[in-house]
């Protein structure tokens, strides 16, 4: 029997509004709800289709980077591109520990669910799902609650970075169940019933998609369930039927379900442990993250982590609704890669088969975004998290030494090959080339090098491994047309490929030269050039191109085409961000280029709900335009980032584009995410302090000057600074930089 608490609701809510009293106000200003329904922003309604319409991210509880988000559950699938929850949603059923991709189309794995029920045993989730109003949701990064409309249940929800503590409080007398479920779509998984330790455990497996379709991922997500009493009864389930074993496993619509008597008043507290290695470590987690009951103190330590995290940029001199935006969007900015490691550092090995390895130190990471994250997500912890941003070169160094290549784009643990381009290198490059280098060099190198120079063999190619069409890249300087580019989850798109592999090659070039490998900084400088090659000169855009030379003969330029990845040309032909000055050259110079740019924006073509035009309005930097830079990022910034579920113009994409506002509402981004540097434009606060990974405190100040169109002066420490470029090497040093506007001539 549940002990009786003499709590009441209002003491339960005087208890979390004092917990959050004792924390700074930055966690008030994450709204978790923003980008879990429809986009209602300008450029999506226009571009936009079906999933990419949806910002897909979900209002997380956990910490950040950690191994497991806990989040509603209105969705009950873990299939491609349904996100657990959606605000638009009026069915809850349960707390999800999910691994889902944070505004991705991608999939969940390895998640489990724990509802509470009332009255009558009910297993299926359809039979036993309750109502609930948007208004009774209460969110932050470290805490949920919801007033469930059956039985009227308050269901809370706080977490670490592996574990989780809930709690449900109750209204009237009554037999009340936890339901606990591994949630496969295959019927695979298992729970089990330990009368003696009092908890539930189990797995659900894990399984790949695009490269690899379908098979085991070769690990499994593991939890244990721990209650602060002991509980009635428990049994286990499949489907409709209740079971009288202690344990099921391998059978669709399995799960577990726990008896507890609860009276009015009645409390029942939980704990959950993940991991992706075993039951064991779950268990071990748990004890190390989540030695207690105290379920307000763990809301306030998840609380501080948080508010520690928002903290390393303060921002202030706007509007409040200004502030909600910046800090809900560096929220999103932190929730992946994805931890995978335990805290006794054990780790499943990277594409293999239930093999757990050791690290010898820091933290093992997986699901990188890489065709969103390296172009501002993963620079933005450049600037304020080396230490991270050296785990994450290590554990993709550990992927490419376990399964034999560099990764491309790995999630779920594997190899996916999924969208185009190869940019774990110009992470890596990017990384190296700003001093953040505590790893093995010469092995990445080894690995980025392989990656840019062979083929896997076919059975691996098949898997995900290498570069897709790099022998046709290769031998013509471009991927021809005739190239389908089969084995790859985004088939064709050749002239995107060229583009995005020239950008890598450059990428290599850059720690080639460093390391002084003088051949191959030879070869891959000039590969680098290779984005000429799909410049139609007659059109004045890129275009497809067949092996023999020919252009492609109807391309139009304003819509999609089979040979640009999620675009149209006009939109991805501005993508050449390592040879801007050679970009400009090709299209007739400053004043062409300026008309190009212009055009974009006239005919409504710029998409910023898809990343590879995120850095076109900087480009006016570069041909002495900078009045549209500041107009078209101030623009930008007003229509395409609001407040609330439909908010975000696009996927969000592991947070590339909240990174996108972060970095411009302070002032700068980086249009070459390898170059150590940034371009300027007026930052949306007028005082901006960022405490960087190296220990330092840089300010920025803007002079107030109402509505400015260009920037008059910028000065640092008192010296005079160039107004249109931002060194890495300076912004880390820490100092003061004073932003002075004008409304006058450029």
């Amino acid at each position: 029997m549940v002990r009786k608490t003499v709590c009441t609701f209002l003491w339960l809510t005087a208890g979390m509004a004092s917990a959050w009293a004792q924390t700074s106000q930055l966690l008030a200003y994450v709204d978790p709800f923003t980008g879990t329904s429809k986009s209602t922003t300008l450029t999506a309604l226009v571009h936009g289709a079906g999933t990419e319409q949806l910002a897909n991210t979900i209002p997380a509880v956990g910490m950040p980077f950690g191994m497991t988000q806990w989040t509603p559950q209105t969705r009950l699938t873990e299939q491609k591109c349904v996100a657990p929850y959606y605000y638009t949603d009026s069915l809850f059923t349960g707390f999800r520990g999910t691994h889902w991709l944070s505004g991705s189309c991608t999939q969940d794995y390895g998640s489990m669910t724990i509802m509470p029920v009332c009255g009558e045993l009910k297993t299926s989730p359809n039979d036993y799902a309750s109502t609930f109003v948007n208004t009774s949701e209460v969110a932050t990064p470290a805490y949920y609650s919801i007033l469930l409309g059956k039985n009227k249940i308050k269901a809370e929800v706080t977490a670490t970075a592996r574990c989780s503590m809930m709690q449900f409080s109750f209204t009237q007398d009554d037999d009340c169940y936890i339901v606990i479920r591994p949630n496969s779509d295959r019927g695979k998984g298992a729970v089990y019933i330990d009368r003696q330790r009092q908890e539930i455990s189990g797995y659900n497996p894990a399984f790949r998609i695009y490269q690899g379709q379908g098979q085991p991922a070769g690990f499994s997500g593991y939890f244990v369930v721990q209650f602060e009493e002991v509980f009635t009864d428990a049994k286990v389930f499949r489907g409709n039927t209740v079971l009288l074993e202690d344990s099921i496993k391998n059978e669709a619509g399995i799960g577990s379900a726990v008896k507890f008597n609860v009276h009015k008043g009645s409390v029942i507290r939980i704990r959950v442990g993940t991991s992706f290695t075993s039951i064991d470590a779950a268990r071990e987690n748990l004890a190390a993250e989540i030695n207690h009951w105290d379920f307000n103190a763990q809301t306030k330590a998840g609380s501080d982590v948080w508010n520690k995290a928002l903290g390393k940029i303060e921002v202030t001199g706007s509007s409040e609704k200004d502030k909600k935006i910046f800090y809900t969007a560096l929220y999103h900015t932190m929730q992946h890669p994805r931890l995978f490691n335990d805290v006794k550092g054990t780790y499943p090995a990277f594409a293999q088969s239930y093999q757990v390895k050791q690290l010898a130190s820091g933290n093992y990471y997986d699901d990188f975004s890489m065709w969103d994250i390296y172009r501002a997500q993963l620079p933005l912890y450049e600037i304020l998290d080396t230490a991270l941003i050296n785990d994450l070169v290590r554990s993709l160094i550990l992927k490419g030494q376990q399964g034999g290549w560099l990764p491309i784009f790995p999630c779920w643990n594997n190899y996916t090959a999924a969208m185009v381009g190869d940019h774990a290198i110009p992470f890596i490059a990017s990384a190296y080339n700003k001093g953040i280098r505590n790893y093995d060099v010469e092995e990445a190198y080894r690995l980025m090098r392989q990656n840019a120079f062979d083929t896997a063999a076919i059975e691996d190619y098949k898997e995900g491994k290498g570069r897709r069409a790099l022998s046709s890249y290769l031998k013509y300087g471009y991927v021809p047309l005739e190239d389908n580019v089969p084995y790859a989850f985004h088939s064709r798109e050749q002239v995107s490929r060229t583009l995005e592999y020239a950008f890598d090659d450059y990428a290599l070039s850059t720690v080639a030269k460093a390391l002084h490998k003088r051949k191959d900084y030879a070869i891959l400088k000039k590969r680098a050039g290779n984005y000429a090659n799909v410049f139609d000169p007659q059109l004045g855009d890129v275009n497809g191109r067949y092996a023999s030379g020919k252009w492609y003969e109807q391309p139009d330029r304003d819509k999609k085409m089979f040979f640009i990845t999620e675009g149209t040309p006009r939109q991805y032909g501005f993508y050449v961000p390592h040879d801007i000055p050679g970009l400009i050259k090709l299209t007739g110079g400053n004043k062409k280029f300026e008309q190009a740019l212009d055009s974009l924006f006239l005919k409504q073509q710029y998409w910023h709900g898809n990343e590879p035009g995120h850095q076109i309005p900087f480009l006016y930097n570069y041909v002495n335009a900078q009045t549209k830079t500041i107009a078209h990022t101030r623009e930008i910034r007003a229509m395409e980032y609001g407040v609330g579920p439909g908010g975000l113009c696009g996927n969000d994409d592991a947070g590339q584009i909240s990174a996108w506002y972060v970095f411009t509402a302070m002032g700068f981004y980086p249009v070459n995410p390898v170059a150590p540097e940034y371009a300027i434009t007026i930052p949306a606060f007028e005082r901006i302090v960022i405490h960087t990974g190296e220990h330092t405190t840089t300010t920025i100040r803007v002079a107030p000057k109402g509505a400015p169109v260009f920037i008059g002066t910028i000065k640092k420490d008192g010296k005079p600074y160039s107004t249109t470029r931002l060194l890495h090497t300076d912004l880390m040093k820490g100092g003061v930089f004073d932003i002075y506007p004008t409304d006058g001539g450029q």
